[in-house]
Parts: structure tokens; C-alpha cells; sequence
């Protein structure tokens, strides 16, 4: 037997209109010539939704003793019997009376559908299991009457009955949906602007999630793996690093800039399910994660990069946010690509966004305009000349000749230049002397003193430091004009930080207070204006 389809109205409060819908829908069906029966249908004393029930086939309702009262409910017998086409059942989430063949009315509608009676029913928001408590905290008033979750998604079509807020209280107020007496009682408690708002929005919010859920069936269904912009769904990477936090709200910033984003964060484990990060840091980004209203995911799998790609595309993603790569340039040019540079390469129409690490520390910091070569290559540079310059000289003295001098020159000469490339002027000039020196003292005559017998060869020495010299200079120079670079380049990404912070929105003069107190590293900067502060940012207010 053909199992029968269910379709339900779903509302935000009672009185959008989902009686009326249904039986407006029953009026339409049956004119056209389907068979269609009210199966129970609750009119609340409402006179323009029994108007509309006139015309259409009533069940008789079955009649149930419960402590000395007459209860009417639902006759699931008569309903199978009669077996139309199409019943129209109100209210799923009811509760029946004790006595009666099902404890709930949903029940009653799973065996219409068994039967293959096709069913259209009418349920509000407060009446789903997972938003019970929600709608609570909203209104204040508990919902005795639940309805799980699965009946409801498990339906073939769900439909929002919408009505605004306001004329839901318009209505409410000309008696249309309660009797006079009860009117202000649920004007002032209920029916409250702002808890219709709140309702309304987990309502549209549920059926959005609903018809999300769909469309990936659909896409599983037909071998759909490009994405499909419905609505910006911004997927963010986490390592459980200290960028994590600044990871999570630029993805908000990117979802919230379109209706209906969507932000995802997902954390790779490997297959062993030991996870590298510390899971207290991880804690803490899941719970800024949801309260941005984003979804945690942890996905599990050996290849990272692979594994956020294949999760981005199961989820339709069209934005996926990672950070910059920890490795260092020697690191990254032994080990091949790091993980951004292959997602970036494997995420096709998936746009990526690749998050400096000064950005993710949450701070933006100009680089240094003094100086040159910093103190870690200078460091690397001297280091270089004291290992360097006794294993060449070891080499050279193992193999030495009468002939060899020249060849000796040009390889402390080489190792001079490599000095001078790592560390610029001081360690060459270092390197220098000390390979002079050595030069002199063990492969020119006479051997094992700093005397020089011949004078070209004096010569010589001094054209070796002096291109050692020339060499060191083009080098620090070079540094000193990338280095100037790299501050122009970042005073124009700030000023561009600055005026697009005033553009959406932001005060201009705590925009540029607050820049420039992270620019410059400060614990606090600010401005006055006739002695008195005017705007001030400290490190404390963005911590």
C-alpha cells in the first residue's frame, strides 16, 4: 500500500492563521476534485475559521469519559474506515485523552499515512522538543505539549504560515483570536512584541535549516560536489592555536555580511583520534564558536588539507577561512607545500582566505624601519663564519699544495659572500678577518706566522676584504630597502584598516586610536583635547 504524504503548517504563535490556511487549502482541493475530510479541527470560537470549515466533510469526533468529564477527540476508527483521500487533522502536537487508542495526536496521523491517507496538519513553533526551552526562556510559559523533533522533519512539506508581529496584535486586539476577556492579559504577557519577534525568527530560522537539510539531500542525491551560493556559508579552520579566537570572528564578519551566512568551524583529528591541539584551547574556540551562532564540527582524517576540502564541499561552504602556515622559510622549503597553499590549490570554487599570524594574534604591528637584517640572521651570519670558516680551513690544509693558492683564496672568498647573504655587513666583515687571518697563518709563506713575504700577495689580501666588504654593503643595503618597503606597504594597509573601519560604521577617531595602539605595540594610547581626554584605547578594553 502506497503510504500517504503529510504536509504541515507551521506557525509561530497560535492565531498566524494555520486553521485557516488548512481548511482554505481543503476548500481548494476539494473543489478541485479531491476527496477530503476534517478529521478534528479545533476552531477556538473563532467565526471566520468555522465559516470556513462549512462545505467540507466532519468526522464525527469520539467521545471519551476522563474523571467524571465528556472529552471529544480525534476518531482514528471513523477517519480509517471513512478513508478519503486527504484529512485535515489541527493541532499534531495534541495530547489525547486518557483512554484514547494513541497517547498523542501524531500518532493517530502515522496511521492515517500507513493507511495511505494523505494528511495536512498545523503545528506551532513552541510545540517542537529541541525549541521547548527556548520559547520558554522567550515567554516565560512552559509548553506541556511537545512534539519530537523527527515527526516534524520527517514530513514531505513543511510550510511557514507567516503573519508580522504587530498584526498578529492587531488582531489579537479586535477580538479575532481570543475572547475579550482574555485579550490584554496576552497582549501584556504572550503576545509581547518582542516575544512574537523571537518566535517568528526560530520559526523561519527552523524551516531555513529544514530546506538547507533538503537542498545537501538533494545534492547527495544527484553527485552534486560544486557549491550552490543559496546563502553564504563561511567554514573556518581550527588548529586550536592561539589564532583560533581571531579565526572564528573574521569568518562571522564575512557571514554576517550577507543574510542568512552561516558560520562553521571544524577541527581535522587524525584517524587515531588523538588530537594534536590542546583540547582546552579547542573548548574555549567551540564556545565562541556557538556563541557567534556558528556549529563545531571535528572531522577526522590523516591529510588535513584534504579533509577540510571534502568537508567544505559536503557542506556547501563558499568561503573557507585557515591561517598563515607556523613553518619557517627553511622548514617550508625542505618539507614541500604547507597545508594553505594545498587547500588553496585543491578548493576550486571555494573561495579561501588566508589569515597573517599578526592578524590572528589579533594585533597589527608595524615592522621595524631602523636597522637592517634582523638580529636572528645576524646571529645565523656570525654563527655561519665561526663553524664555517675551521671546517674550510681544515679541508684546504688536508689538501694543500704550492699551486693551490689561488683556489684557496676563492673558497674563503665563497665563504665570505654566503656569510654576507645570511648576515649581512658586521658578520662578513667578521668572516673577513677571521678568514684573512687564517688564510695568512696557515696556506701563505712562510707558514704558522701572520708575516706576509711576498707583496702581491698582500695585494691580494687586501682585494679579498675589500670585495668581502662590497658584497656585505649590497647586501645590508637590500635589506634596508625591503625592510623600508615592508613599513609602507603596512602604514597602508593601517590607514586602509582605518578608513574601512569608518566606512562600516565605526567612530573614526576610536578607529585610529585603537589602529594605532596595536601598530605601535602600546599598552595605551590617547587622544587629547584641551588637556582632557577625548577617546582612549587601552590593551585591557581589547583584551
Amino acid at each position: 500500500m502506497k503510504r500517504g504524504r503529510l504536509r504541515v503548517l507551521l506557525g509561530a504563535a497560535p492565531g498566524v492563521g494555520k486553521t485557516y490556511s488548512m481548511l482554505e487549502e481543503g476548500r481548494r482541493l476539494q473543489s478541485e476534485g479531491a476527496d477530503v475530510v476534517v478529521a478534528i479541527v479545533e476552531t477556538h470560537g473563532r467565526a471566520a475559521t468555522a465559516l470556513q470549515a462549512e462545505g467540507l466533510e466532519v468526522v464525527p469526533r469520539m467521545l471519551v469519559q476522563h474523571r467524571g468529564i465528556q472529552l471529544s477527540e480525534l476518531d482514528l476508527a471513523a477517519v480509517l474506515t471513512r478513508r478519503p483521500e486527504i484529512a485535515l487533522v489541527d493541532e499534531l502536537a495534541h495530547t489525547n485523552a486518557p483512554g484514547s487508542v494513541n497517547p498523542k495526536r501524531y500518532l493517530d496521523v502515522e496511521a492515517m499515512l500507513a493507511a495511505g491517507i494523505d494528511v495536512i496538519s498545523t503545528v506551532n513553533i513552541q510545540h517542537i522538543e529541541s525549541l521547548n526551552d527556548v520559547v520558554q526562556q522567550i515567554t516565560g510559559v512552559p509548553q506541556r505539549e511537545t512534539l519530537p523533533d523527527a515527526v516534524l522533519r520527517a514530513a514531505d512539506q513543511v510550510e511557514v504560515v507567516d503573519l508580522a508581529p504587530q498584526a498578529l496584535r492587531d488582531r489579537l486586539a479586535e477580538g479575532n483570536v481570543y475572547p475579550a476577556a482574555r485579550i490584554d492579559a496576552a497582549l501584556s504577557n504572550y503576545f509581547r512584541l518582542g516575544n512574537l519577534t523571537a518566535l517568528r525568527e526560530l520559526a523561519l530560522l527552523w524551516l531555513a535549516d529544514e530546506v538547507d537539510t533538503a537542498l545537501q539531500s538533494y545534492r547527495a542525491e544527484h553527485g552534486i560536489s560544486t557549491k550552490w551560493e543559496a546563502r553564504e556559508r563561511v567554514v573556518v579552520a581550527l588548529t586550536g592555536g592561539p589564532e583560533g579566537d581571531t579565526l572564528i570572528r573574521r569568518g562571522a564578519r564575512i557571514a554576517a555580511r550577507s543574510a542568512g551566512g552561516e558560520l562553521v568551524a571544524a577541527h581535522v583529528i587524525s584517524q587515531d583520534g588523538l588530537a594534536a591541539a590542546h583540547p582546552g584551547a579547542l573548548a574555549t574556540q567551540r564556545a565562541l564558536v556557538e556563541e557567534l551562532g556558528g556549529s563545531y564540527h571535528q572531522v577526522v582524517g590523516d591529510d588535513i588539507p584534504r579533509a577540510l576540502v571534502e568537508f567544505a564541499r559536503a557542506a556547501n561552504a563558499t568561503q573557507l577561512v585557515i591561517g598563515v602556515s607556523r613553518r619557517n622559510r627553511l622548514t617550508a622549503a625542505l618539507s614541500g607545500p604547507g597545508i594553505g597553499s594545498t587547500i588553496t590549490r585543491e578548493s576550486g570554487d571555494i573561495d579561501v582566505h588566508i589569515v597573517t599570524h599578526s592578524a590572528a594574534g589579533g594585533k597589527f604591528v608595524l615592522p621595524r624601519l631602523g636597522g637592517s637584517l634582523t638580529v636572528r640572521r645576524r646571529l645565523a651570519g656570525f654563527a655561519l663564519a665561526l663553524i664555517g670558516g675551521p671546517l674550510l680551513t681544515w679541508l684546504l690544509v688536508s689538501f694543500r699544495s704550492e699551486e693551490s693558492i689561488t683556489s684557496d683564496v676563492l673558497s674563503y672568498q665563497l665563504l665570505v659572500v654566503v656569510v654576507a647573504l645570511v648576515g649581512g655587513l658586521w658578520p662578513a666583515l667578521f668572516a673577513a678577518l677571521l678568514s684573512g687571518l687564517t688564510l695568512d697563518y696557515f696556506l701563505v709563506q712562510p707558514l704558522y706566522t701572520v708575516t706576509v713575504a711576498e707583496p702581491l700577495h698582500l695585494f691580494a689580501l687586501s682585494l679579498y676584504l675589500v670585495n668581502a666588504l662590497l658584497v656585505s654593503y649590497v647586501v645590508d643595503q637590500a635589506a634596508r630597502r625591503t625592510r623600508t618597503a615592508r613599513r609602507a606597504a603596512a602604514e597602508s594597509e593601517l590607514l586602509a584598516t582605518v578608513a574601512g573601519s569608518v566606512l562600516r560604521g565605526e567612530d573614526a577617531l576610536q578607529a585610529l586610536v585603537t589602529r594605532t595602539r596595536e601598530a605601535f605595540g602600546l599598552d595605551t594610547v590617547r587622544l587629547l583635547a584641551g588637556g582632557a581626554v577625548l577617546v582612549e584605547a587601552s590593551a585591557a578594553d581589547a583584551a
